[in-house]
């Protein structure tokens, strides 16, 4: 029987995944803050029997990591270099899930072979951790899968993130005007299915670094309207104007390899996807 360990269970894709496998009839092993540190020398010993393992645990917030730089230090890399050696000295598949690395894109779409940058303490934990992990492939022959995802979004996402966010506004009463920081940015968005399909296809072909993402960019100005036709809610939008440092204005993802390599591409539409967003939240609330 496939039995696949998760880090990082208890987050957004983390748990999608976790529930998936189980579906799909695999026994799964969660580790997350509730089952130890991930930082600690041996904190995985525990798991016997593990044929796969995905590494998601994680410290993410990026205004955290100006004030607390070394604990992301310490949970993205040397966590990660304790998954490895876990997975090393067994010889176990490893699917790493690292994050958006490119920082400001130099051209479009934005391939696997665009230079990686760091603008913060928490992307530059993430770079590390993935430089780690092609160290790890390269040097000891460590079958790692690493995914790049762009903009996850889907039900059960927290509303610190734009889409649940700006659902809420429009289906909390309370709220007369939804406020948001800047209608222009445009993100590649990606429905987490179609995150955890591309995860499960590793299992079958580990090895090779993928972007994933939609192939194609959405504005938050298309958010709102697609809000706004789902919740049948029209209330007025009012854009703040604060530039944010460093501000993308457009992104998205070349998604080619994916397709080539492991047969993968997304297939659940942003309007369909943000329409279940707001079907769950509208439920929930």
């Amino acid at each position: 029987m496939t039995k696949v360990l998760v880090t990082g269970s208890a987050g957004f894709i983390g748990g999608a995944l976790a529930r998936r496998l189980r579906l799909d009839g695999a026994e799964v092993a969660e580790f997350d803050l509730a089952q130890g540190d991930i930082t600690r020398e041996g904190a995985l010993d525990q798991f016997d029997g593990i044929t796969h393992c995905f590494h998601l645990a994680g410290k993410t917030f990026v205004p955290e990591s100006w004030k607390h730089p070394q604990g992301f230090y310490q949970v993205n890399v040397m966590g990660t270099v304790n998954v490895l050696e876990f997975c090393r000295k067994r010889n176990i598949p490893l699917t790493y899930v690292a994050s958006y690395l490119y920082g400001e894109p130099e051209y479009l779409p934005v391939d696997e072979n665009h230079p990686v940058k760091s603008y913060n303490p928490y992307s530059h934990s993430k770079v590390m951790a993935d430089n780690t992990c092609q160290f790890y492939a390269r040097q000891f022959g460590l079958p790692v899968t690493i995914f790049r995802p762009f903009n996850a979004y889907g039900p059960g996402q927290s509303p610190l993130f734009i889409i649940p966010e700006i659902i809420t506004k429009f289906i909390d009463p309370a709220i007369a005007t939804v406020e948001v920081m800047d209608l222009r940015p445009k993100r590649d968005y990606i429905y987490i299915d179609d995150i955890i399909s591309a995860f499960l296809r590793s299992m079958k072909k580990p090895g090779g670094i993928y972007n994933l993402g939609s192939g194609y960019s959405k504005s938050v100005s298309e958010i709102v309207s697609l809000v706004q036709k789902f919740t049948g809610i029209d209330k007025p939008v009012k854009a703040r104007g604060n530039d944010r440092p460093n501000e993308i204005f457009d992104l998205y993802a070349d998604i080619s390899k994916a397709k080539r390599e492991l047969g993968w591409e997304p297939v659940v539409s942003f309007e369909e996807g943000v329409e279940r967003c707001v079907k769950k939240l509208t439920i929930d609330n």
